[in-house]
C-alpha cells in the first residue's frame, strides 16, 4: 500500500529530516517502513507497532496530512489487530487529538464486544480515563452488575494491600476505596440491579456508598414489585424496551425497563385465537402500529416485525421509512438480535387479504395463506431464513404512552 503526496508536502518531509537527522528513533522507523524521498510510503511489510510509533512521531512534528493517511491504512489494512487489541491501541492514541478516527474505530470495537472486556483478566489493567470512558457510553449492552462487579475488581487490583472481606476494612481502608470509586459511582445504573443482586453483591459495600442513595435502594427493593400489565408467552419486558429504542431508531440501551415510551397491547395470539387468516384480521385489522414476534420450534430463536402503520386488508403496498423486521438467535440474549430497517420505503407493508403479517417486497417477511412462513432478504436485511415453520407468534398493538 502507497501514500502519494505532493511536491509541496516532500518539502515539509525535507525540513523535517533535517530537523530530525539526530532523533535516530525516527530514523529507524523511516528507514524500516521504506520512506522513500520522492513521495512514497511503503506499509506493506511493516508491523502496526511501528506503524503507531511512526504515527506518534509525525504528530509531534505536526504533519497532518501524513497523520491521516496513516490513520486510515490502520483502519482499512490493520483492521485484525485493531479488533485484537483495541483496548492497547486505544490506550496508545486516546492522548492525541489528532487520532480521534483510530481511537473512535477501536472504542467501537470495544463497545462491540463489552461483555468480554468487562469478564476478563484485562479490565483490571484500564486506566481510569478509558473506564470512565466506557461507562459513560449509553450503548453497552453489559447488565450493571457485571459492571459493577468489575469495577469492584478494578479497584481492588489498584490498591492489592487491602483485603477483600469488607467487614475487616479499618476507616483509611474504607476512604481509600470511597476515593478511587467516587468518581464512578453515578455512572452505574442501580436500579436496574435485581434486588438478590443489590443486597448480595452492592450492599456489602455500603460503607463507601452515599448514604441517601442506600437508603432509597433499599426502600426500592423492599417494595413488592407491581405485578406486570402485560400479557406475553414469547417475550419479556426487557424486549419491549429494546423494541421502543429501535422504534425511535435510538441505541439500544436508551430505554430501559422502566422507562421506555410506548404500551405493548396483545392483540392477538395463535395458539389462543386461532390460526386462520380470518381470525387475524378480525384481531389485527384497523389497529395502529403493531409489532409480530414469532418463535421457531425446538429452539430460542425468534424473529419477527413493527409496522408503524394501520393493517387492513386493502391488497395495496404501503409507504414508511420507520418499519422494521429483526430476529434474536437467542431471545435471552440481546447480543444476539439483529434488525433491519426498510430500504425500500414504498413496498415497506403489503396489506393482503388471504395473507397474514407481510413485510418487504421480497417478500421480506410473511405468512402465505398455506400457513407456511417465508422471509426472501430484498427490503430489508437481516439474514435468510428461506421457509420456516413457528411453534406460536404474537402480535401486539403498540401505543406511545
Amino acid at each position: 500500500m502507497s501514500f502519494e503526496y505532493s511536491q509541496e508536502l516532500m518539502k515539509d518531509y525535507e525540513k523535517l529530516l533535517e530537523k530530525l537527522i539526530e532523533d535516530m528513533m525516527l530514523l529507524f522507523t523511516l528507514v524500516k517502513i521504506r520512506f522513500i524521498y520522492c513521495g512514497k510510503i511503503d506499509l506493506k511489510e511493516s508491523q502496526v507497532p511501528e506503524i503507531l510509533n511512526l504515527l506518534i512521531v509525525v504528530d509531534e512534528h505536526n504533519i497532518q496530512t501524513l497523520v491521516q493517511c496513516i490513520q486510515e491504512y490502520l483502519i482499512k489494512y490493520k483492521y485484525d489487530f485493531l479488533q485484537q487489541n483495541s483496548i492497547e491501541v486505544f490506550e496508545i492514541t486516546h492522548d492525541y487529538e489528532a487520532f480521534t478516527d483510530l481511537w473512535n474505530y477501536c472504542l467501537g470495537k470495544i463497545c462491540e464486544k463489552s461483555d468480554e472486556l468487562f469478564k476478563s483478566d484485562k479490565f483490571i489493567n484500564l486506566k481510569e480515563s478509558l473506564l470512565e470512558l466506557l461507562l459513560n457510553r449509553d450503548d453497552l449492552l453489559t447488565d450493571e452488575i457485571v459492571k459493577w462487579d468489575s469495577l469492584i475488581k478494578w479497584s481492588f487490583a489498584q490498591h492489592p494491600n487491602i483485603q477483600k472481606d469488607v467487614k475487616k476494612w479499618n476507616k483509611e481502608e474504607i476512604i481509600t476505596m470511597g476515593k478511587t470509586l467516587h468518581r464512578f459511582i453515578p455512572l452505574i445504573r442501580f436500579y436496574h440491579i435485581t434486588s438478590a443482586d443489590f443486597f448480595l453483591k452492592l450492599y456489602p459495600f455500603k460503607v463507601f456508598l452515599p448514604e441517601v442513595m442506600i437508603d432509597k435502594l433499599v426502600a426500592f427493593h423492599m417494595i413488592p414489585a407491581k405485578k406486570s400489565i402485560y400479557d406475553f408467552i414469547i417475550i419479556n419486558v426487557k424486549h419491549f424496551a429494546l423494541f421502543s429504542n429501535w422504534i425511535e431508531m435510538k441505541n439500544d440501551s436508551y430505554y430501559n425497563e422502566s422507562n421506555y415510551p410506548y404500551d405493548f397491547k396483545l392483540l392477538y395470539r395463535a395458539s389462543r385465537d386461532g390460526k386462520t387468516t380470518v381470525a387475524f384480521r378480525s384481531k389485527c385489522d384497523n389497529k395502529g402500529a403493531t409489532i409480530v414476534i414469532m418463535k421457531i420450534p425446538n429452539s430460542e430463536q425468534i424473529l419477527g416485525g413493527y409496522n408503524p402503520l394501520e393493517r387492513d386488508s386493502s391488497d395495496i403496498w404501503k409507504f414508511t421509512r420507520e418499519s422494521f423486521i429483526f430476529s434474536f438467535m437467542n431471545r435471552d440474549d440481546f447480543n444476539s438480535s439483529k434488525v433491519g430497517y426498510i430500504n425500500d420505503p414504498f413496498h415497506a407493508i403489503h396489506c393482503l387479504q388471504d395473507c397474514k403479517p407481510t413485510f418487504g417486497s421480497g417478500h421480506n417477511l410473511f405468512q402465505d395463506n398455506d400457513s407456511s412462513w417465508k422471509n426472501i432478504p430484498k427490503g430489508y436485511v437481516i439474514g435468510n431464513y428461506d421457509d420456516f415453520n413457528v411453534e406460536d407468534y404474537e402480535v401486539f398493538q403498540v401505543v406511545k404512552k
